[in-house]
């Protein structure tokens, strides 16, 4: 089963630019690249699970044996302002399984753009308290095979989303609230004839919209973030897959994971932060429970 996980990172660029510390970042966090900033980076990430939630069942595939979900993705954000930011993702990922005769895919995911605007931050209390909006748009980027879970590299909608962030900050202690909801677009898959809770004679799949919803705390300076973080996706509507099948692209996928993340800028590389993370999936539904590694380098410019 696929989890959307979110993973960035870097290219160098040699012209007359000065470089000036900043902070990489995401479209859920609360940091802001400053006006004329550009920041890009690589990010690899590495998702396993070898046990998952048929509806709310859990259990173990031996056909499958451990399912391993790879990717690499590039990230570019630029500061138009101090306050709007411009961001896109392309991430290449490819997929296996341990046991069974299933083959792994591979291939250019979605991309994805989205634009961030910080609309308010004042002074409350002893502390800073920022809203941040976020629109995005997401599409693939290839023509891979979706009907194929959970080898598949992806599930082929074509995705708005509307993200709203609030972010408090006391010193260097932070909490980041941010919830995102995504309408996604009905997708084509290569059979003429499906069944869900019931028989469609049709190729079109229409994919229920998510809700996305994370919470960050930790410590923030201008060097170091560490954080603790809580995320959980929901899907409104789909179904449950029955015993013994395939997912299925339409499926209620929802999953409430726990992790830990860091950011780090090099002392002896000026601009270049070192980023590491892992998060474990606590509870789900019709999605593996997987344990997820990132790593990563960004490398922030001022034009």
């Amino acid at each position: 089963m696929k989890k959307k996980a979110i993973i960035h990172l870097s290219v160098a660029l040699a012209l007359s630019l000065v470089a000036s510390l900043a902070k990489a970042q995401t479209v859920d966090d609360a940091i802001m690249m400053s006006k004329k900033q550009w920041c890009n980076g690589l990010t690899y990430m590495h998702s396993s699970w070898n046990e998952y939630w048929e509806g709310t069942t859990k259990r173990e595939n031996k056909n499958l044996g451990t399912v391993t979900t790879q990717s690499v993705m590039f990230m570019s954000n630029y500061g138009i302002t101090d306050k709007l930011n411009v961001l896109a993702t392309v991430p290449y990922v490819w997929t296996n399984a341990s046991a069974g005769t299933l083959h792994g895919m591979k291939g250019f995911q979605d991309i994805e753009l989205d634009v961030k605007y910080e609309f308010y931050n004042k002074k409350v209390g002893k502390g800073d308290l920022s809203f941040i909006a976020v629109g995005g748009f997401s599409t693939p980027l290839s023509n891979y095979e979706n009907d194929f879970l959970p080898m598949s590299i992806g599930l082929g909608s074509t995705n708005l989303y509307g993200r709203l962030t609030a972010d408090y900050q006391n010193g260097i202690f932070f909490a980041t609230i941010s919830s995102a909801y995504a309408w996604r677009s009905d997708v084509t898959i290569d059979r003429t004839a499906y069944y869900t809770d019931h028989i469609v004679y049709s190729d079109k799949v229409d994919m229920p919209n998510q809700l996305n919803n994370n919470l960050f705390v930790g410590i923030r300076k201008s060097n170091l973030t560490v954080q603790a973080q809580l995320l959980n996706m929901y899907t409104f509507g789909g179904f449950d897959i029955r015993k013994n099948d395939m997912p299925f692209v339409s499926n209620q996928m929802n999953m409430t994971s726990l992790g830990a993340h860091v950011k780090y800028f090099l002392p002896f590389v000026k601009n270049l932060e070192v980023i590491g993370g892992a998060d474990f999936v606590v509870a789900g539904r019709n999605v593996g429970q997987s344990q997820t590694y990132t790593g990563g380098l960004y490398y922030v410019l001022s034009l």
